[in-house]
Parts: C-alpha cells; structure tokens; sequence
C-alpha cells in the first residue's frame, strides 16, 4: 500500500535534511529508535531503499532524493491548505501578499493605493521577502498572492497576470568608472568592469560557479557593492533600495524583467480575484499614459 501519511514524510524530511539519525531525532523532539523503525518501515512499504546507511554516514538514495522534493512539495500544500482554510472562514484576516523587498515599488505602492481606494476590496498585508521566497511563500500558504519576475523567479504552479516589463541596469560603486557611462553591455559588465557578480541562490538551490561573494539578502549586496567588492544587474525598479555610494547603469542588451502578480493556480476565492482584477487595471491604466 502506497498511501503516505504527512507524520512519516516530516519523519523522512528531518533525516533527508540532515543526513544524521540523531540529528533528525533532536529536531523532532523524539527518541532516535523509533525514528529509525519509522524509516525502515517506510521502506519496506514503498519497497525501495531511501538512504544509504555505513559507518560514514547517512546519504540519500535517487529514490530517496526523489521523495525529498515530493515529501516538502506535499507537506506544504498540507499546510497551505490548513492556513488558507483559516483565512477564507475568516473574513476579517487581510490577504497576505509577498513581494521581494526594493523590488518592483511604484507597482507595489499603485496596487495599494487602488485596493484601498475601492470599497469592499479585501484587506492587503504586504509581507516583504528575500530573493526567490516568494514561491514557498505562496506554496506553504504563508501568502495568498505574490509579486513575482520572469524569468528569474520559480512561477511553476501558478496563475500569473503580467503587470510590467523594464529593463536592467548594472549596479557599481559611485565611484567605479562605469558608473560614469550613460549605458553599458553584458559584455563590458563582464570584460572591463573589473569587479565581480554576486552570486544568488539558484531556483533549485545552490548558488552557480563564479568568483564573486554569495549573497541572500538586498542588504548584503549594498554593502558588497558600497565596499566595491562586487556588481550586480538587475531590474531597473529596484533603485528603491540603493545607497548613495551606488551608481545605476542602463544595460542596454540585458533581458527585459516583467513583473507579475502570481497566485496559487486552483485558489478560487472571491477575494483573491479581486485583487488581481485590480493589478490588472492597473496595467491598462499604465498602457494608456504611455
């Protein structure tokens, strides 16, 4: 029998994760025998060995890899559900919608604007993120909605409506020679530039191969930038956020960024609609200025 229960994936994500018995015990707050039965049963259940198991160590198997990615998929949508069942029963609790800090601001600050101009709109809390948390946000149910950008951002599974697309431009030292050309290439960013690109965490985990510093936060990379340890390109919009000490460069063959309000895609509640019919006037209000 197939059937999985969500007690045995934590069970098996605590040890995934951590790749050690004892480890995976102490963070369930249990005793590691029965923590171990409950792994060995699961296999024999599902008939196939989940971890590699010897004196070095714990590692996991391609089965095993393989249910780590369904076992967090499944017990985020488990938690989504209980979350979002709470804020549909209760109407007073504002939508939640994520959005990377810095990024993506005049769209930001015209939703709010519109939602809270209309009557009758459901309540918007606006939960700002690090890069790329937007999608477990939305999965695990901690958001209703969220401002995302294609392509860099993981928008596998939702509904989406485009609201904006901008260039990039490269963000140096002030005082960094670039900083005093009115546009630059990809090529120049990378050939004469002379600094680095910082690294961000790939969609999948991880960060790329390169020399330049790894960086999670909007923070980390201003003051990387500042100190001129490193550069980054990124959307034009996120001028929100940088430091007088940063110079903002046009990259003129960079690929366009657009932002877009996601959604989970079988979220069917009214309120969550409406918001988004909002987002997309807003687009049509900004078609016809330009």
């Amino acid at each position: 029998m197939d059937d999985l229960e969500t007690r045995e994936l934590r069970y098996f994500v605590a040890v995934a994760e951590e790749l050690h018995f004892h480890r995976a015990a102490e963070r369930l707050v249990m005793a590691q025998p029965p923590l171990s039965r409950a792994i060995r049963q699961l296999e024999q259940r599902l008939g196939v060995q989940l971890l590699e198991r010897d004196r070095r160590g714990v590692s996991l198997t391609e089965a095993g890899t393989v249910l780590l990615g369904e076992a967090r998929t499944a017990l985020d949508a488990v938690a989504a559900a209980g979350r979002r069942t709470r804020r549909a029963g209760d109407p007073r609790r504002p939508l939640v919608l994520a959005t990377k800090a810095g990024a993506s601001h005049e769209v930001l600050s015209r939703l709010l604007d519109t939602l809270a101009a209309r009557p009758g709109t459901a309540p918007v809390e606006v939960l700002l993120c690090e890069v790329g948390e937007q999608a477990g946000l939305l999965r695990d149910g901690r958001a209703d909605l969220a401002l995302m950008h294609r392509p860099v951002d993981d928008l596998a599974g939702f509904a989406t409506e485009d609201l904006d697309t901008e260039p990039q431009v490269a963000v140096v030292p002030a005082s960094h020679p670039l900083a005093a050309r009115p546009q630059v290439t990809l090529a120049e960013v990378s050939d004469v530039a002379d600094l680095p690109m910082a690294r961000w965490p790939r969609l999948g985990g991880g960060y790329p191969e390169g020399p330049g510093p790894e960086v999670r936060t909007q923070s980390q990379l201003a003051q990387l930038v500042a100190l001129g340890r490193a550069l980054v390109v990124i959307p034009a919009s996120s001028r929100a956020w940088q430091w007088p000490e940063h110079a903002a460069v046009p990259v003129v063959d960079a690929p366009h960024i657009t932002t877009v309000i996601a959604w989970p895609a079988g979220d069917r509640r009214r309120a969550v609609a409406s918001v988004v019919r909002s987002a997309v006037t807003l687009r049509g209000e900004a078609a016809d200025r330009g």
